[in-house]
């Protein structure tokens, strides 16, 4: 049983950094590949982020390259988000996501967390 449980949303102030972690609870024994998204009013949900499982390799939107950097501790089963550099654009809650495979990708994402949600104010 896969469970995901996001933390560290918040508001901050326009230029500010926030930290989101994604911890899975459930069965571990293999590192899988992670992705965030994310999704704001009225807007289809959209890929943020995706990371392998070793952590060797990552992707970007390019809305977030550059500003955002995706990293992971297996030990700690546990994936991270660093926001920096933060627009008002970037409001939206933010999802973790889990794949069935160990390669990185912007698609194919069988497990989701709850969300937590990120307001960036001007």
């Amino acid at each position: 049983q896969v469970q995901l449980v996001e933390s560290g949303g918040g508001m901050v102030q326009a230029g500010g950094s926030l930290r989101l972690s994604c911890t899975n609870s459930g069965r571990t024994d293999v590192a899988y590949a992670m992705g965030w998204f994310r999704q704001a009013p009225g807007k289809e949900r959209e890929f943020v982020a995706t990371i392998n499982g070793r952590g060797s390799s990552t992707d970007y939107a390019d809305s977030v390259k550059g500003r955002f950097t995706i990293s992971r501790d297996n030990a700690k089963n546990t994936v991270y988000l660093q926001m920096n550099s933060l627009k008002p654009e970037d409001t939206a809650v933010y999802y973790c996501a889990q794949r069935t495979g160990v390669l990185r990708s912007r698609w194919g994402y069988d497990y989701w967390g709850q969300g937590t949600q990120v307001t960036v104010s001007s």
